[in-house]
């Protein structure tokens, strides 16, 4: 079966990036010239999914109203013959089609992903976490619907990280099967160096059954009294394979304030019109 739904979770409080995120989404703050989720909405498109559902919480309409249409500015666009940014105006509302539900307690990334059951039904989906920016020759989500295509199971994107930062992640432990590409035998969560399984950990991309579903409702709550998503995968493979791609592309943690500032250097850098001024700036600065 295909994969033409995305589960975008974004009822997060965005604690890393306080104090910005008490009245800003982390989604909507801006990289270059876009909000983080739009990187995000637009690597689905560019992986031919056709659904967008947006997991949302209190103070986050900021994100609908973004992608909904503007009349107002529409209009006053309209009168003042700015017909280039019209459009871009536009083609925002028009980009997907877009659902929305709410995670009305911040109970973890599993319990964000059980809400959108009801629009996911019977059959497989991908989640975003907008927050992790990844530049990439081809969408890392394609590159993911190309091993699922294969083996049709569930496929988490995973990359090696240093061995202070591996306790920040959920871990894998699995055999490659090709090049690049893992079947997973076991998962642990933000465990301590010493007792990771590997250095391979799962980043911000998945394709997932709706087997899912079944675990995640078993699913305690575990680290931070949270519902975590890797307890439910761990879960999961009990009943059926899952496997791991260590994609291609660059990284970037958007939640991470120096990793979000590399970010807007090296997407400024691929801006025509930004780049030529930026490289001054820098030369100029260093």
């Amino acid at each position: 079966m295909k994969v033409n739904k995305a589960v975008f979770p974004a009822a997060g409080l965005g604690t890393r990036l306080l104090p910005i995120t008490k009245s800003i989404p982390k989604e909507m703050l801006i990289l270059v010239d876009k909000p983080l989720i739009q990187y995000g909405v637009e690597e689905c498109i560019e992986s031919e999914i056709q659904d967008i559902i947006i997991i949302t919480g209190r103070g986050k309409t900021a994100i609908e109203d973004y992608f909904d249409r503007s009349i107002e500015h529409e209009i006053l666009l309209k009168e003042k013959g700015k017909h280039d940014l019209l459009q871009s105006v536009k083609d925002i509302a028009n980009m997907i089609n877009f659902s929305y539900t709410r995670q009305k307690e911040a109970l973890g990334l599993g319990h964000a992903i059980l809400c959108a059951q009801n629009l996911i039904g019977d059959e497989p989906f991908s989640v975003v976490l907008s927050d992790d920016i990844i530049d990439a020759k081809v969408p890392v989500m394609k590159q993911m619907i190309d091993i699922y295509k294969q083996y049709r199971y569930s496929v988490l994107a995973v990359q090696k990280v240093k061995d202070e930062d591996i306790s920040k992640y959920g871990i894998i432990k699995g055999t490659e099967i090709e090049k690049g590409v893992y079947k997973i035998e076991d998962l642990v969560e933000k465990p301590e160096k010493e007792e990771a399984p590997s250095n391979l950990a799962i980043i911000g991309r998945y394709i997932l059954t709706p087997r899912i579903f079944d675990f995640l409702k078993e699913t305690k709550p575990g680290k931070g009294g949270e519902i975590q998503l890797t307890d439910a995968i761990k879960s999961l493979l009990s009943v059926q394979p899952v496997y791991a791609l260590e994609f291609e592309g660059i990284r970037y943690d958007g939640g991470n304030k120096l990793e979000l500032l590399e970010a807007q250097v090296a997407f400024g850098l691929k801006n025509k019109d930004l780049k030529d001024g930026l490289l001054e700036f820098i030369k100029n600065i260093i």
